[in-house]
């Protein structure tokens, strides 16, 4: 399984006051925010706790065989809302999310959900992506509208990277380019002054059938997990970590301690999309990692009991009630994904 999620203050990043959960027949239930037909999550209007009940999305061809193979799936997590199946759909079995507003007073979080984002001679590829707003929701629904599609644009004029199966570097090249061009879209000439002043972190996976990119900026975390082994695949921009905080005094800015370390004393992160008014002491680029679909070892910790056999909705709902015993402070947002195995035969 692997596994993209926000992490709350020093932790997993989920928190769930503001949403109902319960146990019924077994699943837990929640009023959730649900995703449009494109993959985008958009707010739906309050419901009963009751009506809606987090549920898994599969590919019309797959098998769920996966619970007598003896290490589990392969799989995602991310945060967000509930996605919707989509037949173009090659590399994933399910997906299922949960997005909510947690003890905070307002949402900034959003979420895209994205299966079979490119298709055809350039390969499958399935997307997914985090974003974490901050001074306001507007850089972070704006990644949810455009990221994707810039990534999909990028990878369309780079047939080193999906038909002859690129390696980290032209990935790198392809994050970089699409993430600061997102980058540009919140912050350039023309853009409302809110915007300029509002960011967001972002976490994203291109998920092939050969391989899994994930390109991170910001604190939020993407694992991959196959069985109980989890592998952390992304790594927290904080400004106290010394590569950042010597980047940050590199272009003129500092690093202070208010409240735990801030870049200018502000924000908690090194790296995001947006954020005009720190620039250049903050950064869009985003940190690249390649993952063979075929990894075994790396072991790091162990992955919590109760997601073993879950369903990727009620795997995304259980993360989101551990972030909240462990009380966490803000928007909780997960995605779980789950993938075929990599030998897999079934189309």
């Amino acid at each position: 399984m692997e596994s993209f999620v926000k992490p709350p203050e020093h932790d997993l990043r989920l928190a769930l006051d503001g949403c109902t959960l319960k146990r019924k027949r077994g699943v837990r239930e929640l009023a959730s925010r649900e995703s449009a037909p494109d993959g985008s999550n958009q707010k739906m209007p309050d419901v009963p706790a009751d009506s809606v009940t987090p549920r898994p999305v599969e590919s019309p061809s797959s098998s769920r065989s996966s619970e007598k193979e003896e290490d589990g799936p392969i799989g995602l997590v991310l945060g967000g809302g509930e996605g919707e199946g989509d037949a173009r759909s090659l590399t994933c079995v399910s997906h299922g999310s949960i997005s909510v507003i947690g003890r905070r007073r307002s949402m900034e979080d959003a979420v895209t959900e994205v299966p079979g984002a490119v298709a055809g001679k350039l390969g499958s590829y399935d997307f997914f992506g985090v974003y974490d707003g901050h001074g306001g929701a507007n850089v972070a629904n704006a990644c949810r509208d455009r990221l994707h599609k810039l990534l999909v644009k990028e990878m369309e004029g780079r047939t080193d990277v999906c038909c002859d199966g690129g390696g980290e570097s032209e990935w790198r090249e392809v994050m970089e380019a699409s993430f600061g061009k997102m980058d540009e879209e919140v912050g350039g000439k023309g853009v409302d002054s809110s915007m300029r002043t509002a960011g967001s972190t972002a976490v994203v996976a291109v998920v092939g059938e050969e391989e899994i990119v994930v390109a991170n900026c910001g604190d939020s975390r993407a694992v991959l997990c196959r069985g109980d082994v989890a592998v952390p695949l992304s790594r927290d921009h904080k400004p106290d970590r010394p590569d950042e905080k010597e980047r940050v005094e590199a272009a003129g800015g500092r690093v202070i301690d208010w409240n735990g370390s801030r870049v200018l004393g502000v924000l908690a992160t090194s790296r995001s999309i947006g954020d005009y008014y720190l620039k250049p002491y903050m950064t869009a680029e985003p940190e690249v990692t390649v993952v063979r679909r075929c990894l075994s070892g790396q072991i790091q910790r162990r992955f919590p009991e109760e997601l073993r056999g879950s369903s990727a909705a009620e795997a995304a709902a259980v993360l989101a009630e551990l972030a909240m015993a462990r009380g966490s402070q803000d928007n909780i947002s997960v995605i779980v994904v789950e993938l075929k195995k990599p030998n897999s035969k079934s189309p």
